[in-house]
């Protein structure tokens, strides 16, 4: 077929749309390792998780082997507000780069929320509600998650308690009134609420804050709150699993004009959305059937993949919760204020710090000002402002096609546009205003965090 009969915009019908999700870990060789209680360092069981999570959030937590669970049915109807998600071909883009890449994007910014994490947040709360319970808690970095989530209460009926990481509290008001529009509490983090938030506001006085920190508050008021369960918005299994629509919508749409990604491009934080658009490339990778060159982009403010070490490590500040085996810099680690809150967690989801470590990924880590010119550019060229979480993967987009430029190579690129960036113009004025640094952290700063990552060999 002629490349100029792909369309711009590939949209799937609704009948198309997946009526399964894909559970990547049954086609693992090397599962993730298992979650470990705190208290004994033994794997957690599915009642000990059950005190925190909903019941059937945790059966999908702890499912190694179904290679595909069912979407409820009233899921798959939400989800048609704003499903099929787009996949874009950025012509535009390419004329600008006068490459002779292929570009296509995934976008899921189309919706009241801004960004793909509405495909978990309606899920989790949608278990919540069937469990029969009173509401739940979270963090939110950027916002995006916590916009969601209250976006998902609200529909449902159910209260919605939000600690924000501090610095995207104060640098991203108009995205915490959209969630108090949906009528969620939110709490800048670290807080005084809480018996953690105040012990880390006593060791780092005048802290911005991290994801770490908003997650071990959270956990503090859903386990002391009669009716309540916490609720994550990245690196768990579950949350992997929900966004794999992601890449099963994209794969739907790429296979009907028969066009196979060469290289797939996802910004990676807690990992969520890019184990999401690469779910089902992974799983013919993982079973032999194709071969696709996946990279995973981080700030080099916070790099996990590119400089943490694969260890097991709390997946908060405070140490409340489970401990992971994951790519980490240290549950203490508090990363700079840069201005991709999304990407400002200690971690690496399990799922992707496994396939890491097997090889199966490439990770990079880029700067922030080089972030913010890719964003700037893709705006000015595709018409969308894109958020600075999604730029991670526009910046080493271009970049990929830059070397086919080089090259003469016909590479055909997929990369994930994960939200909006409309609620963030106060980073794009400190672009603007030449105002933003490119703060990396020293081997020194990250040692710091490395000290506190518990002993423990499994």
């Amino acid at each position: 077929m002629s490349e100029r009969k792909i369309p711009y915009k590939i949209y799937l019908e609704e009948s198309e749309m997946p009526k399964t999700w894909y559970n990547m870990r049954a086609d693992m060789k090397n599962k993730p390792a298992p979650l470990l209680n705190p208290e004994t360092l033994q794997p957690m069981t599915e009642e000990e998780l059950s005190v925190v999570f909903c019941k059937e959030l945790v059966e999908q937590e702890l499912d190694n082997d179904n290679r595909y669970i069912e979407i409820p049915q009233e899921i798959q109807d939400f989800y048609k507000m704003y499903r099929p998600a787009p996949l874009v071909r950025a012509y535009c883009l390419e004329e600008k780069l006068q490459t002779p890449a292929k570009i296509y994007y995934k976008f899921e910014g189309n919706n009241t929320s801004g960004s793909h994490k509405l495909n978990s947040a309606i899920a989790q709360a949608y278990y919540a509600k069937k469990q029969g319970l009173k509401g739940v808690t979270t963090e939110t970095g950027a916002g995006q998650w916590g916009t969601a989530l209250s976006m998902a209460c609200s529909y449902l009926g159910l209260d919605c308690k939000v600690f924000m990481v501090k610095c995207s509290y104060e640098q991203k008001p108009f995205r915490r009134e959209v969630m108090r529009t949906y009528g969620a509490s939110v709490t800048p983090s670290p807080s005084m609420e809480t018996e953690v938030g105040r012990k880390i506001l006593a060791e780092h006085p005048g802290t911005t804050g991290s994801l770490g920190c908003a997650i071990s508050e959270a956990v503090e008021v859903a386990v002391g709150s009669e009716g309540y369960r916490y609720v994550l918005g990245s690196v768990l299994n579950q949350v992997v699993l929900h966004q794999s629509v992601i890449g099963v919508e994209a794969k739907l749409a790429m296979d009907k004009y028969g066009v196979t990604p060469d290289i797939i491009i996802g910004c990676a934080g807690g990992g969520s959305n890019l184990g999401g658009l690469i779910s089902p490339f992974m799983g013919e990778k993982l079973r032999g059937e194709k071969d696709y060159h996946f990279i995973a982009v981080e700030p080099a403010s916070c790099p996990s993949l590119t400089r943490g070490v694969f260890a097991y490590d709390f997946c908060d500040t405070g140490m409340v919760c489970p401990l992971a085996k994951m790519y980490t810099l240290g549950s203490g680690f508090i990363p700079s204020a840069n201005h991709a809150g999304g990407l400002r967690y200690h971690g690496m989801s399990p799922v992707l710090s496994q396939l890491y470590a097997d090889g199966y990924m490439e990770a990079r880590s880029v700067e922030q000002t080089a972030v913010f010119e890719a964003a700037e550019q893709f705006a000015r060229v595709e018409g969308i402002l894109p958020a600075p979480e999604s730029s991670h993967a526009i910046k080493v987009a271009i970049d990929e096609a830059f070397k086919c430029k080089e090259t003469g190579e016909e590479k055909t690129i997929l990369f994930g546009l994960t939200g909006t960036g409309y609620f963030d113009m106060y980073a794009y004025e400190k672009f603007h205003d030449g105002k933003m640094s490119d703060y990396i952290p020293t081997d020194a700063d990250l040692q710091t965090g490395f000290d506190g990552i518990p002993n423990i060999s499994l």
